[in-house]
This record gives C-alpha cells, sequence and structure tokens, in this order.
C-alpha cells in the first residue's frame, strides 16, 4: 500500500471518533443525544434537499456537502460546545483551530489544504456556501429540538431570545429557511418547550 493511501485510510479510521462526540441536541422520539456524525450526515442531506433556498442560486453544491461533512471533524479532539454554554465557549475557537491542524494533517498535503480551507471558510462566513453552510448547520438542532418539546432547551434554561440571537444569521444563508426559523421559535415559545 502506498503512502497516500495509507493516510487517507488513517484519516477514515481517526474520524471514525466522531461517532462518540455526542451533542446536546437529543433525538426526535429516543432519550439519547445526537452524535456529531449524525448531525453531519443530517446537514448534507438537509443541504441537498434545500439548496434551492439558498440566498445564492449558483451556490457550489458540493463545496456545501463537503463543508458541512467535514466541519465538526474538530470536535474529536476539542468535544462539542452546547452553543448557549458561555464559559464552554471561552477559547473554543483556538482548541477548534490546534484540532483542525492535528487531524486534517493526518491527510495528504493538498487534501489536508482543502479540508482546511474549507473549515476556514465555514467559520468565516464570508462566501455564499459558508453562509447557506452556517443556515443548515444552526437549523437542524433547532428543528431537533422542537420535535422534542425543547428537551436540551428546556435542560439548560435557554430564551427565545437567545435562541434568537444565536441563529439570526440564517437568513444569510436563506431567507426561507429564516422564516421557518422564526415561525418555528415562536411556536415554541407558545407550546412551552422554550422560555419567554
Amino acid at each position: 500500500m502506498g503512502e497516500r493511501l495509507t493516510r487517507q485510510l488513517e484519516f477514515v479510521l481517526e474520524v471514525e471518533k466522531l461517532k462518540q462526540v455526542f451533542r446536546q441536541t437529543v433525538l426526535p422520539g429516543d432519550e439519547r443525544r445526537e452524535n456529531d456524525a449524525e448531525h453531519s450526515w443530517h446537514l448534507g442531506l438537509m443541504a441537498v434537499l434545500l439548496v434551492e433556498h439558498a440566498l445564492e442560486p449558483e451556490v457550489d453544491l458540493l463545496r456545501v456537502v463537503k463543508m458541512v461533512l467535514s466541519h465538526d471533524l474538530v470536535e474529536i479532539d476539542a468535544g462539542d460546545t452546547f452553543a448557549y454554554d458561555e464559559v464552554g465557549n471561552i477559547g473554543k475557537v483556538e482548541r477548534e483551530a490546534v484540532a483542525a491542524e492535528r487531524i486534517f494533517s493526518l491527510l495528504p498535503e493538498e487534501q489536508k489544504g482543502e479540508l482546511r480551507m474549507l473549515w476556514d471558510e465555514f467559520e468565516a462566513r464570508e462566501t455564499p456556501e459558508a453562509r447557506y453552510a452556517a443556515a443548515l448547520d444552526r437549523l437542524q438542532p433547532l428543528m431537533l429540538n422542537f420535535q422534542t418539546e425543547g428537551a436540551a432547551w428546556r435542560r439548560h434554561g435557554v430564551t427565545r431570545a437567545q435562541v434568537l440571537a444565536r441563529n439570526r444569521h440564517i437568513e444569510e444563508g436563506s431567507p426561507a429557511l429564516w422564516k421557518y426559523a422564526e415561525e418555528l421559535i415562536d411556536e415554541a415559545v407558545r407550546r412551552g418547550y422554550l422560555a419567554e
């Protein structure tokens, strides 16, 4: 086996660990928390199905799919930080950058460069692809929280104002999905899933 294939397969085995990184989001119809691999798969499928609702009509779908499938890989080392945990979010950017360097460095150089560039692009949210990918990344847990009657929101005492502030940039990637998100948030408050 050549060095290139060896490195690629080592990376494939390393990222298997994403299945062991658990998020705060509870799965609908289940009591267990979603893992990062499930989240990434769900985002990939959402990217394909909802692309017509992206703000930019000519968004590069393959680029978006690569972003959503790889952007959480850093959590293998950095762990998942709950979105509304102010203390836990201190130093998150630095922890994730160190993790990105280690994990993507397992790959051959040009693949490392591509995934690292996509990760940085996602984090910066400056391109249409990154804004659409980030919109999906925020919408997905919001939808699951609604479907589980606000399980993670209630467990952590999250309020409507926090959810609005955290997710407002969905509109930058898709005004249609932001409209849906706002309606979901309002309905969650009406049903008592989310504190006012």
